[in-house]
């Protein structure tokens, strides 16, 4: 390869950098490049000029996707065209022009969304061609000295089964691996658009959960799945999905979703059981009702084997920790594995958390069946992600299933009033969150509890780093647990000295969910002149007045549109009822810029 084709192709490469890197910011920029580029494409067709088309082509599809389709329509077609010509054409097996097209084509797709769609057809047959091609393997005896030490050889890659040595041709891997890749990129880019490839892909796809060759091609087939299944949903209830209707959606779904749990049950390798799971939950949020009892069973009793395995794993490595010949590249390696063990605990939550929320009361079965897993998971020897699965599995529980989940408070509410002084900020946020779960919706099952409660929320909101960033969101939740219990529990309380108290803490500002929770609360009592929030002689009005006028200059992020159009009347009926005197004192408690908003919002 001569110097100047080196400088060219390393210019590509920079170039195609600059672009994904500035984004949008290459605008400029457009112009006087894509001319030059369009030039490349087209005119290097000598062989000893492939790798140079290719690297253009890259530069070309990501700078597409940095300026945006407005920008980028008009000369896509021309580009789109040449990339035609050229997927038509004969190409050498270890032509590059392949594997850079494939991957032209998905950042084009990108670019143009649903305007791509007249070029499926083109492009959809040769990536369904490389995404089933076969590995090209060899077996050999593993104890034979064979003359060829795989081990520094590029092109193969070898796998020891038993007795047995598989050498695989890695080219084909890495072509199937993107491939598999681009489809799961078409289908989550086209939605709805992607339907009528669907037959075709999902067999596919589906084969491939279990190509133990490969990780990368397994990992792009996961994350397919659920863009698959989401695609048919979407294109049944667009109506574009040629006369088809929800039973399509269920078979697709009744195909998927037990591959999936079967290849889980299968799978060797953490990191990919966490994204099984990952793709699992998904398919599950989008499948909803459709799952029928037994596919619930078998999730079920595939999270147990997970639970499990993951706990056993977790002994193996503790085992090893103590090892004589433990040392830091041991360590190292031991905390990768734990936090990939801890993303599979994680979405063991996520899924269960699901089934929860979609099956709700008729879950509860399963998740008795569950409990002897889950109860060890509050354990203090296990980690700080652990007891935070498992609250939030129980805040789940307690949240979806109402008076159906009562039974459980008399296990569960000690573990959860325990982990309200966890010193684990997460586990804090997740058992506080429950207790105002529990105080909500808990009723006389809560009642007795209401006075450890206060003083485990007390402990939290005076802690003296309360409010800094790693407690905030713990701090929050435990104001807006506070503020349940003022709201469900009043005769159970000194409400006198509690709700001055919570008034206090308002307004909270980073759980932005709990926020509109809280302020709309506040609302409401305000509405309904709460007697112990105003406080004697109104003497709380000025609190009140701040909190809101804090809540409205701070956008919609704090406050619902529909909560804050109602502070709006409450302090227009303030303007209007207040002696002048004590709304000009009220008024000039609040910062310049607030007095300035809220003139304007009242006036409008």
């Amino acid at each position: 390869q001569n110097g100047k084709q080196m400088v060219q192709e390393g210019a590509l490469t920079a170039l195609a950098s600059v672009a994904d890197s500035s984004q949008e910011h290459f605008q400029k920029y457009y112009d006087a490049v894509m001319p030059y580029l369009k030039t490349i494409l087209v005119n290097a067709t000598d062989k000893s000029n492939r790798m140079l088309r290719a690297k253009a082509m890259e530069c070309i599809s990501l700078v597409g996707m940095a300026v945006g389709k407005d920008k980028f329509r008009d000369d896509a077609k021309q580009v789109m065209e040449v990339l035609m010509s050229l997927q038509g054409s004969q190409m050498e097996t270890d032509d590059p022009t392949t594997s850079y097209m494939l991957q032209a084509w998905a950042r084009l797709c990108k670019c143009l969304g649903q305007d791509f769609l007249p070029y499926m057809s083109v492009v959809m047959p040769p990536l369904l061609q490389s995404a089933q091609l076969k590995p090209d393997v060899t077996i050999s005896s593993a104890d034979s000295d064979n003359e060829l030490d795989e081990s520094d050889d590029d092109s193969m890659e070898t796998i020891t089964l038993g007795d047995k040595r598989i050498g695989i041709k890695t080219s084909v891997l890495e072509e199937k691996a993107t491939a598999c890749n681009m489809l799961c990129c078409y289908a989550d880019e086209l939605k709805e658009g992607f339907y009528p490839w669907i037959d075709q892909v999902a067999p596919t796809l589906v084969s491939l959960l279990k190509f133990y060759f490969h990780e990368e091609v397994r990992k792009a087939v996961v994350s397919a799945m659920p863009e698959l299944l989401r695609s048919a949903k979407l294109a049944v209830e667009k109506g574009i999905a040629q006369g088809r209707n929800e039973t399509y959606v269920k078979q697709l779904s009744d195909y998927i979703v037990p591959a999936l749990v079967e290849a889980l049950h299968k799978e060797p390798d953490t990191e990919i059981c966490a994204s099984m799971l990952d793709a699992l939950n998904e398919c599950l949020q989008i499948s909803g009702l459709l799952l029928d009892e037994g596919q619930v069973r078998s999730i079920v009793d595939e999270i147990k084997q997970v639970i499990t395995a993951s706990s056993s794993r977790t002994s193996e490595r503790a085992e090893r920790a103590k090892a004589e010949d433990f040392d830091a590249e041991e360590g190292e390696l031991l905390r990768e594995e734990n936090e990939q063990e801890e993303e599979v605990f994680d979405q063991v939550g996520e899924i269960l958390g699901t089934l929860i929320k979609t099956f709700k009361a008729a879950f509860l079965p399963f998740f008795d069946e569950l409990s002897s897993y889950l109860v060890p998971m509050w354990g203090k020897d296990k980690t700080a992600e652990e007891r935070r699965i498992a609250i939030c599995i129980f805040d789940d529980v307690a949240e979806q299933c109402r008076e159906t989940a009562l039974k459980y408070y008399d296990t569960y509410l000690p573990f959860l009033l325990e982990a309200c002084n966890d010193e684990s900020p997460d586990v804090r946020q997740a058992a506080v969150y429950g207790l105002g779960v529990c105080a909500e919706h808990g009723g006389s099952a809560f009642k007795s509890l209401v006075g450890e409660a206060l003083s485990r929320l007390y402990v939290v909101l005076r802690h003296p780093n309360a409010v800094q960033s790693e407690n905030i969101l713990a701090y929050d939740n435990a104001v807006s647990a506070l503020g349940k219990i003022c709201n469900f529990h009043r005769d159970s309380i000194d409400s006198a000295q509690v709700i001055p108290a919570w008034l206090n803490c308002l307004p909270i500002k980073d759980d932005l969910i709990e926020a509109k929770v809280v302020h709309d609360q506040l609302c409401s009592m305000v509405e309904r002149s709460d007697r112990e929030l105003l406080g004697p002689n109104n003497e709380y009005l000025p609190k009140v007045v701040q909190i809101f006028a804090e809540v409205l200059c701070a956008g919609r992020d704090l406050v619902t549109e529909q909560t804050a159009s109602r502070m709006i009347t409450l302090l227009r009926q303030l303007q209007q009822t207040l002696p002048p005197a004590t709304l000009a004192s009220i008024w000039s408690s609040l910062q310049p810029q607030q007095q300035l908003t809220l003139q304007s919002m009242l006036s409008s």
